[in-house]
């Protein structure tokens, strides 16, 4: 129904007569405030001296029924305000109470009550909840933000880092009124901290060595900036996302690292080779040099047993020079003939040398016999290899006696 209506106000009836017939005109306002008034005492027990009139154009609301009405409402706006100061702190989170504006109090978890608005207001703080930042990146790695990722190295070189930085609340106070926009905070002390972390390291150690190492040391570098500038937070972890060189070098530094790849490979190698190789050696030279000293030891053993030898022999020589002789002669020719398997035996005044192959002749002969004695001049012996012949008796009576023994030998064959 628009405003410019003639029968607004006047009931549902579209028609030139309301519900009130020919009345004309907007509600009557007292029989409102009488009708209110009414239902407020029925509701507390408290009615007035009198009915009111019903027809609305007796006399107007009684004083005492508006002051009623009206203190009844003051007691139940005054009651709603009371208590809107009640309030729940959960657990894990902090309220921090404000009296007009300045901090007042910091209150624990459960139910909690302040003045009301706006005298006191309270904020709540969650202390439990782990934060969480993306610095060179946002929601993926490959949405990169060339701006906060790309850094100078120590040896001159450029690294795209992305890493995330997890924060919490430590300190209510400072985290509420020293900080206008806390992730701001955060997120610049972040990229400072790493700029400068990453401009004291080598482009190989942050992309391969010592990444881990890298982010500890953000992390510490971060926490002294923020408790610096009190911001109440407290860093709990950074993590390294990805770092690799700029995308327009990317391929070069891949056969860089190839080659230092294979140059680690080689050295090892290398090392091996050489472990295998100087422990051999060094053993055979320690067991050269035992067996020279042990060559050392046999050869002056054998010195000074020589020595002391001869030392016997030189006395026993000048107690009987012509023994001692014809004993260094046997001795001698055992020496030489005992590595021999011939036997050459000349007769005095025959000018024949007599051969003896001894060695064909102990093969020929049979295992156990006697080699025949046909074969042998008269006044051989047959001896084994190695064994020194004895030397011939002297017979007695001299040149003479021993032709005596010819002619008695010639006789007999006869």
């Amino acid at each position: 129904m628009s405003l410019n209506d003639p029968n607004w106000g006047r009931g549902g009836s579209r028609g030139p007569q309301g519900p009130g017939g020919g009345k004309q005109g907007p509600p009557d306002l007292d029989e409102l405030w009488r009708s209110f008034n009414r239902k407020l005492n029925d509701l507390f027990g408290r009615r007035g001296g009198g009915e009111p009139p019903t027809d609305g154009r007796g006399s107007g609301p009684n004083p005492a029924q508006i002051g009623g009405g009206a203190g009844i409402l003051v007691a139940l706006v005054l009651a709603v305000w009371l208590a809107s100061g009640f309030y729940i702190v959960v657990e894990g989170t902090r309220g921090v109470v404000l009296t007009f504006g300045k901090f007042a109090e910091e209150t624990n978890s459960g139910l909690r009550w302040r003045m009301p608005w706006p005298i006191q207001t309270h904020e709540i703080v969650n202390l439990s909840q782990v934060r969480t930042l993306e610095i060179g990146y946002r929601n993926s790695v490959k949405t990169k933000v060339l701006k906060e990722s790309l850094m100078l190295t120590d040896d001159e070189n450029i690294v795209d880092l992305q890493f995330a930085v997890q924060y919490t609340v430590k300190d209510v106070r400072d985290y509420v009124f020293n900080n206008k926009r806390p992730d701001e905070a955060v997120m610049q002390a972040a990229e400072t901290a790493a700029r400068e972390i990453i401009g004291k390291s080598r482009m190989d150690q942050i992309l391969y060595e010592s990444r881990e190492e890298i982010a500890i040391r953000t992390r510490q570098l971060m926490q002294v900036v923020l408790d610096r500038y009190k911001t109440g937070v407290s860093i709990s972890n950074v993590t390294i996302q990805n770092a690799q060189p700029p995308e327009q070098v990317q391929a070069a530094f891949d056969d860089a690292v190839k080659a230092g790849q294979d140059r680690e490979r080689q050295k090892n190698e290398g090392q091996s080779y050489a472990n295998d190789v100087i422990p051999k050696a060094r053993g055979t030279a320690a067991r050269l040099m035992q067996e020279a000293e042990g060559y050392k030891q046999r050869v002056i053993a054998n010195a000074e047993g020589e020595a002391a030898r001869f030392k016997q022999v030189l006395a026993e020589y000048a107690k009987a020079p012509a023994v001692t002789r014809e004993r260094i002669y046997l001795d001698t020719m055992q020496q030489i003939l005992s590595s021999t398997s011939k036997v050459l035996s000349d007769t005095k005044g025959s000018g024949n040398l007599l051969y003896l192959p001894l060695d064909k002749l102990i093969q020929k002969s049979a295992p156990g016999e006697p080699a025949s004695a046909a074969v042998l001049p008269e006044g051989a012996t047959l001896m084994k290899p190695g064994a020194v012949p004895e030397a011939p008796m002297p017979l007695e009576g001299g040149p003479r006696a021993r032709d005596g023994a010819l002619r008695n030998r010639e006789r007999g064959e006869r």
